[in-house]
Parts: structure tokens; sequence; C-alpha cells
């Protein structure tokens, strides 16, 4: 597992019109964004006693969480995700799972993940065995994604940050979410051993802090 620099940032609509037009001068679109763009959502799992929620909040310093995501409502490319962060670095493990596998998933008929060749997936059904992990809440947002090769640089802007609250059928494209509070936009950029001075100069905003910014937590605002 691969751990990565990570920044996270605050900033507002003025910045992130600037952003957007000095990332598309140095660096280019994500690949798989439409029209510069993709849609998010998420569903996070947790334990009963709201483990991950509670680590976040009382900064704690080795942490995990999974997660299962898709992009722009297309349901045929389903990935499961676990998200690790030790002394501020972060890192990231996916494996790909079937919309039948994600739905048993949250249905609760999880017992199939003991047996799985996926080590990600047999790491997900210990959890949900022996920590009771089960999806939380739904995460939806919207990501302005950019990336630049030299030390595997990746930008992304993400905003209207919505909440499911305690809804958990993410599969459904009728499950309706809700702005999570007065959610900020957030800048984040991540790489490997070195941050090239042409991103490091273009992502510049005065006045803007790194932040240890969550959007599962933003999005527990409601419970």
């Amino acid at each position: 597992m691969t751990y990565r620099h990570e920044w996270k940032h605050e900033i507002n609509c003025q910045d992130r019109l600037i952003l957007q037009s000095r990332l598309a001068a140095v660096m280019r679109p994500d690949p798989h964004a439409i029209n510069g763009k993709y849609q998010i959502r998420s569903l996070y799992f947790d334990t009963p006693e709201d483990t991950a929620l509670r680590e976040k909040l009382d900064g704690v310093n080795r942490r995990e969480k999974f997660r299962i995501r898709y992009y722009n409502g297309d349901t045929s490319f389903i990935v499961l995700e676990k998200k690790s962060k030790l002394n501020g670095l972060c890192a990231k493990e996916s494996c790909r799972l079937t919309e039948e596998e994600a739905r048993r998933i949250v249905d609760g008929d999880f017992h199939f993940l003991a047996a799985d060749d996926r080590p990600l997936c047999v790491e997900l059904y210990a959890g949900m065995t022996a920590q009771r992990l089960r999806p939380k809440t739904i995460v939806d947002y919207t990501r302005i994604p950019f990336c630049f090769a030299p030390g595997n640089v990746r930008v992304t802007i993400d905003c209207d940050i919505r909440t499911g609250m305690f809804r958990t059928d993410f599969l459904d494209p009728q499950t309706l979410t809700v702005p999570a509070g007065d959610s900020p936009i957030i800048l984040e950029v991540k790489w490997d051993g070195f941050l090239p001075d042409i991103i490091r100069d273009a992502v510049a905003i005065p006045g803007r802090r790194v932040w240890a910014f969550s959007k599962y937590q933003q999005c527990r605002i409601y419970g």
C-alpha cells in the first residue's frame, strides 16, 4: 500500500473560478470527466458506535474507513474502497464490485465475501463480522478533477456535497439527498514524492489553510 501526501483547503466560489482557470492552463482534465466534471455517489460504512466518525472527530492518527462508490449514475462500474490515514498521509485500496454484489452487501447479505479471492472484500467481511460495520449514509458531490504526470499529482475541486442522512439505498437513482448543511467547496491536492512548483503556485490562494475536512463527517451533520 502506497501512502500519498494530501492537502485539503476550504475555498469559496470566487476561489473556485480562479483555480479552474489556472489549473486548466497547466494540468490536463481527468479523462473520465464529462464536460470537465463528474458526479460521485458513495456509501460509507461505520460501526454501531460510529467508530470511523469518532476517530475523525478525535483526530486519531491512524484510521481507516470503507466505502462503495460509483460515478455519473453508472452502476456498471462500482468500486469498493478502503481509505487509510497515517501521520497525515493517505492511501487507498480498491477493487471492483458487480451491482449484484453491492446490492447484497447493502441488504446485509455479505457472508459470500468470506470466500472471495479479493483481499479487500475479505477484509470488509472481517470488519462487518467482527466490528459490525454496516452501511451508514450516502454521500453525493460534484468533482472537477485535474491531473499532472510529474509527481503523480491530482487536484480536485469538490462542491455541492449532499447527504442521504440515514438512507443507504444508494443504488436507487430515485434516492434523494439533501445539502449537507452549509458545506464548503473543497480543494484537494494529492501527490507522491514531490509536488512540482508549477502546481504549488497554481493552487496557492492567500488566506487558505490546510484543513482536515471529511465529507463523511459533514454528511453526518443530521445524525
